[in-house]
């Protein structure tokens, strides 16, 4: 790696736990132990800023309350990126966004020539309905000076959907977070959440369609059936979309499947940072029948726990994982997922499943962080030329 530190600023839309902003407060942990300045600037809703310690400086950016309006909220956020550098110019050698909002907030400050370049990672692309949303989505993809991905799914997506050729930067698990090592506090938070059944399914992720919440539901009523202790438990939910008319459809399905809420399914929501490895320890099997994901990060955190794994049989998952890793369903078949639900039951047949935790050793932040670095020094020596 070149001698030269680098200065970087990450940009993240939000401070609650969703996959690409945990992404960037790792990437940037691990960037700043190679030795970089690193500043995180992130939209803050509602004054509370990150949950955790961060080694390396954070400026939490004031997110006014926004419009009901899906367009109109998406407008003020990239605006409200836009005022704060405009009002405070940074000088950094590196301008990252991990996210569509962020991205075109950087090219509208590159087009003012506060900045040189733009870089941008895609997680996953969007099928937006709106427009506006779908020219913002391909603006932040076509337009930045560097276009980053993390697999070999949406690289391929990339080049046959934009014609771009976007480096693949790997993503990583922080493993002094999550183990399968009790601690000693999963007893309580058990006694905090009601977990007393058996087995105990895990998701995180929220509700929302993109996390196949419905098809889950109607799964898990199908168990029940066969294992009346059992409980699903799905946490997490803080997420920039308003996805209420799916949530109401969710919770007219539980009440018509007569699953007791708090008993049966918990709904944690947002789990508290210094708890979620906790909570991973303290289920049976991590189930995760998703329709979409830029990677996955939670899959990831559940290998590291030590949790067998229930997947949908697409991309990337079946990217990084063997088929005797996990019980592989079609996530539009319920019935399917179901009996790949029982089967993960850890009084039966889960013991079959070969230990994915050998792959840990390949996805980590630290080389995570040095792939980027390889990135941005190529990304400098360009603009140079």
């Amino acid at each position: 790696m070149p001698e030269s530190t680098l200065s970087i600023a990450l940009l993240t839309y939000a401070t609650k736990p969703r996959g690409s902003v945990i992404h960037t407060l790792e990437l940037a942990a691990a960037l700043t132990a190679l030795g970089h300045q690193v500043c995180v600037y992130a939209l803050d809703k509602d004054g509370q800023g990150f949950e955790r310690a961060l080694p390396h400086p954070a400026q939490l950016i004031p997110a006014q309350a926004a419009p009901i309006n899906i367009d109109a909220l998406i407008q003020q956020r990239i605006q409200e990126f836009v005022k704060f550098f405009g009002e405070h110019p940074p000088q950094h050698d590196i301008y990252h966004a991990q996210d569509c909002i962020s991205a075109n907030a950087l090219m509208q400050l590159r087009q003012k020539q506060y900045l040189l370049s733009v870089v941008r990672t895609v997680h996953h692309i969007e099928d937006f309905q709106s427009p506006y949303l779908q020219q913002c989505q391909d603006r932040s993809i076509r337009d930045p000076d560097l276009c980053l991905c993390v697999s070999d799914y949406w690289q391929e997506r990339l080049a046959a959907e934009y014609q771009i050729t976007a480096p693949r930067v790997t993503n990583g698990v922080n493993l002094e977070r999550f183990s399968s090592t009790p601690t000693g506090h999963e007893s309580a938070l058990k006694e905090t959440l009601g977990l007393h059944g058996s087995p105990i399914y895990l998701t995180v992720g929220g509700i929302e369609p993109r996390k196949n919440s419905l098809r889950l539901l109607t799964a898990f009523a199908q168990v029940l059936q066969h294992r009346p202790q059992a409980q699903l438990v799905i946490a997490g939910g803080a997420t920039l979309f308003d996805y209420q008319a799916y949530r109401d459809q969710f919770f007219q399905q539980v009440q018509a499947l007569q699953i007791d809420i708090g008993r049966s399914l918990i709904l944690p929501g947002v789990v508290p940072d210094t708890d979620l490895p906790v909570l991973y320890r303290c289920a049976d099997a991590f189930c995760f029948p998703s329709l979409k994901e830029g990677w996955g990060l939670v899959v990831l955190e559940a290998i590291a726990s030590g949790l067998p794994l229930l997947l949908s049989d697409q991309p990337p998952f079946t990217e990084f994982l063997g088929r005797e890793q996990a019980v592989w369903v079609n996530p539009q078949d319920p019935d399917q997922m179901a009996k790949g639900m029982l089967s993960l039951d850890p009084t039966h047949s889960s013991a079959s499943l070969s230990s994915a935790t050998p792959i840990l050793d390949q996805y980590s932040w630290h080389q995570s962080a040095l792939c980027h670095v390889e990135q941005y020094y190529r990304l400098r020596a360009n603009q140079q030329e």
